[in-house]
């Protein structure tokens, strides 16, 4: 579910740039704590909170297989911010093509008012 509540979740986990690297690698499939720690000058148990932000966000999700649990990449929620950032482009664009045409008209304007054809 889209709420402010999800997306402030969403954008906070998203806001740390080691939790947008975890995720940049679990987009490439499911990963263990210990190998997503690989990367990082960090403790497991650092990498461990990282992966609860995430997973309170809904980003991830971990499953457990055997001694293993593995994390996983979740999409609704990134689906969702999506979403939200895509309507305010929209908003944001068609303003902007307002403008233009305004700017446009102006110029149109100046150059009638100067006897110069555009």
């Amino acid at each position: 579910m889209n709420t402010p509540e999800s997306l402030d979740a969403t954008f906070a986990a998203l806001a740390d740039p080691t939790r947008r690297a975890i995720l940049q690698r679990l987009a490439r499939g499911e990963a263990s704590v210990t190998e997503l720690a690989k990367p990082f000058a960090m403790s497991q148990p650092a990498i461990s909170k990282h992966l609860k932000v995430l997973e309170h966000a809904g980003l991830i999700s971990r499953r457990r297989d055997a001694q293993r649990r593995p994390c996983r990449l979740e999409s609704k929620p990134l689906y969702d911010a999506t979403n939200w950032l895509e309507a305010y482009r929209r908003l944001w664009e068609g303003r902007y093509e307002r403008l233009d045409a305004l700017l446009e008209n102006l110029k149109a304007e100046d150059a009638k008012a100067r006897g110069v054809r555009s």
